[in-house]
């Protein structure tokens, strides 16, 4: 399985329990959105699953060597954090978190 077939996995069953998420684009590639808001992405230059987060999740993550800084044009975005290493198990329950801090009242 790859990133990208494992992330669209994911997002399916997410659909199945929030019908506010929804396939859309960013920096010329598929995302996934929450109310048209951007959530999460996959494989952005082998950046594995991107997510956006709070920055105090995002900073955990990156300590704790689970996550890494996502900075596609040399500037590092504070609420989105690369994780490169394929986890279903991690990237589902990012993705959650993800879904709760993007559109909280989506989040079912």
């Amino acid at each position: 399985m790859t990133d990208e077939s494992l992330f669209w996995e994911l997002i399916d069953e997410l659909r199945a329990i929030d019908d506010r998420i929804d396939e859309g684009t960013i920096m010329g590639g598929r995302c996934a959105r929450v109310s048209g808001a951007f959530l999460a992405l996959v494989d952005y230059k082998g950046s594995g699953l991107v997510v956006k987060l709070p920055s105090a999740r995002v900073a955990e993550l990156i300590t704790e060597g689970i996550g890494q800084p996502f900075g596609p044009a040399g500037r590092t975005f504070k609420e989105w954090v690369s994780v490169p290493r394929r986890d279903r198990r991690r990237w589902r329950a990012l993705l959650l978190e993800g879904v709760a801090f993007v559109a909280p009242s989506s989040a079912r």
